[in-house]
């Protein structure tokens, strides 16, 4: 069989819901993150190291038991899936879990990233702003973000990347349904479980592809831009 009749074959839309998930994903974490990122470098609030540590922990739970977690948090049966369900809103076994299993990944990634970008910068820069008359607002997007600007970039990419391959909580949160909630990870799970390892093969090498074709996009274009 020619690569063009294995392509042809392919359901696609498995690659494509991967990256709508992980694009929307990775912009609702880099809003929340960047503002997390910014309070715990910037603001002396109590308990700031224990909500750092909250934030870091989907990254050190085992993915099934963070799922689980997300499941009973989200689901009809829980307060806040309940709440959500009266305005016909649906937060399990949806792409909408889907986006939100991707995004409690990415933040992770992008809290710790962003505020190592936001404490490395030299805060003179921020004081003397602040002496000429210039607003915390101001100074926030005229020299805070414009000097963290190469680690935002990067902790985005690092943020879609995760987005993109996250399997444990997708799967938990918002299961394994062909043509509704099947992510690319997903689908090459149950591509090797029922055997077709060339179909499986086949995702895995669509996927690395296009993820390195990101990447590399993201990077050259983010060189671009700070030189």
């Amino acid at each position: 069989m020619s690569l063009a009749e294995s392509l042809q074959q392919v359901d696609w839309f498995p690659v494509r819901l991967s990256f709508e998930v992980a694009i929307i994903a990775t912009a609702i974490a880099l809003v929340i993150g960047v503002a997390i990122a910014w309070l715990l470098a910037r603001k002396n609030i109590i308990g700031k190291e224990g909500i750092d540590a909250l934030i870091t922990l989907p990254l050190v739970l085992p993915p099934t038991v963070l799922g689980y977690y997300l499941l009973v948090l989200l689901s009809q049966r829980s307060p806040l899936g309940r709440f959500f369900d009266t305005f016909g809103i649906r937060l399990t076994f949806t792409v909408t879990a889907a986006i939100i299993a991707a995004t409690i990944h990415a933040l992770p990634l992008m809290v710790k990233a962003v505020r190592a970008s936001f404490e490395d910068i030299d805060r003179t820069f921020e004081h003397s702003a602040r002496l000429l008359g210039s607003s915390e607002w101001r100074v926030f997007w005229r020299i805070t973000l414009p000097l963290a600007k190469r680690g935002i970039l990067a902790a985005t990419v690092l943020a879609f990347a995760r987005a993109l391959g996250d399997f444990g909580v997708t799967i938990m949160l918002a299961g394994n349904i062909p043509g509704r909630t099947q992510t690319a990870a997903v689908a090459i799970y149950d591509a090797v479980q029922s055997g077709r390892d060339n179909y499986a093969l086949l995702l895995v090498v669509i996927i690395s592809v296009l993820s390195v074709l990101v990447l590399y996009t993201t990077n050259k274009l983010s060189s671009r831009r700070l030189y």
